[in-house]
């Protein structure tokens, strides 16, 4: 039942890769996107063929690898800490993200230059976001060797949220109107901010950490044992949690350096894997969250293209009326077991 379940799950995700190539602002015929998609030219609308492959495949492709790599990041921590409501954006790595992107757009105004080299515009917020995830990735290994309880570390997360969120809100408080307003488009998340070009990068960095994550299915399922047991067994705690840390951090790092900040993916998606195919082993579940997760980034994404005037809706404005009855129903759900 549970290989059937996946097939399902990896059907919807090829059903929807082909709706998000055919549907969008402008109807382009499925017979049109298939020529060009077999390197035929469509002579009567020239302009069909860039917007397929420099638009809606890099768009397609950085949803599905953003909703795979935003939902294990949510299975891993919500495994490692025994939390329910526990998510990529808990420990701070995306608000670390945040934070350098802010001090790129509000503080150096968008452009900075180190030398010879000189930064601006997407490689400069790239640059930021990536940095700051990383610095607060590198503080929390720091910390993780000081810590021994999970807990401990998870509101170290919440603190550092806390205090980035500070810092933010005091760098809006200064900044010009123009840069506020840039900083609060980014951060409404996009999949539409990559091109063909750069689409390899994103996609070798996810790759790098969804593989990293398929590595540690088992210790994950020791873990479920219980600290001791998983000792026992010969799993590194330590090890474990740091490896964790790394692949949350990269893959946390990566998708909100390229497309901002996704809200709700990684904290809900899990869940609904967990109800979908009724198991805690990572063996089926680990599978069974990526699928999930790429599938409902699809279906954001094609939600995002709805208006007909060639706008797109924010990723972060559709990804709550997803995520937030899931995250209600598991609040409930705990409530009454512990009643």
């Amino acid at each position: 039942m549970k290989k059937l379940i996946l097939f399902i799950l990896t059907l919807a995700m090829v059903a929807l890769c082909a709706a998000n190539l055919w549907w969008g602002s402008l109807d382009i015929p499925a017979e049109a996107v298939w020529k060009i998609l077999c390197g035929e030219d469509v002579p009567e609308h020239p302009s069909w063929k860039f917007i397929i492959l420099e638009n809606r495949i890099p768009q397609m492709v950085t949803a599905l690898c953003c909703g795979a790599a935003l939902s294990t990041s949510g299975l891993l921590l919500q495994t490692a800490f025994r939390n329910p409501l526990a998510g990529p954006s808990i420990l701070g790595i995306d608000s670390g993200a945040n934070l350098g992107v802010a001090l790129a757009m509000l503080y150096l105004g968008g452009s900075v230059t180190l030398g010879s080299l000189s930064l601006d515009g997407y490689l400069l917020v790239f640059a930021a976001a990536m940095a700051g995830a990383l610095g607060i990735m590198g503080l929390l290994l720091l910390i993780s060797g000081l810590l021994r309880s999970p807990v401990m570390l998870l509101i170290t997360g919440v603190i550092i949220s806390y205090v980035t969120g500070a810092v933010i809100s005091l760098l809006n408080f200064s900044a010009t109107e123009e840069g506020v307003h840039s900083y609060i488009m980014w951060g409404m998340g996009n999949f539409s901010g990559i091109s063909l070009d750069r689409l390899p990068v994103y996609v070798l960095l996810c790759a790098i950490g969804l593989t990293t994550s398929i590595l540690l299915i088992k210790p994950l399922d020791t873990l479920l044992l219980g600290d001791n047991y998983a000792a026992n067994l010969g799993t590194s705690i330590r090890l474990t949690r740091n490896a964790l840390l790394c692949c949350t951090g990269l893959l946390t790092a990566t998708t909100t350096a390229f497309c901002g900040p996704i809200s709700f993916l990684g904290l809900a998606v899990p869940h609904i894997a967990r109800m979908v195919m009724r198991t805690g082993s990572h063996r089926i579940l680990m599978p069974a969250t990526m699928l999930t997760g790429g599938c409902l980034a699809l279906l954001c994404n094609l939600c995002s293209t709805l208006p007909p005037n060639g706008s797109l809706i924010p990723i972060n404005v559709i990804t709550p009326l997803i995520g937030a009855p899931v995250i209600l129903y598991v609040i409930l759900h705990s409530s009454k077991q512990q009643a």
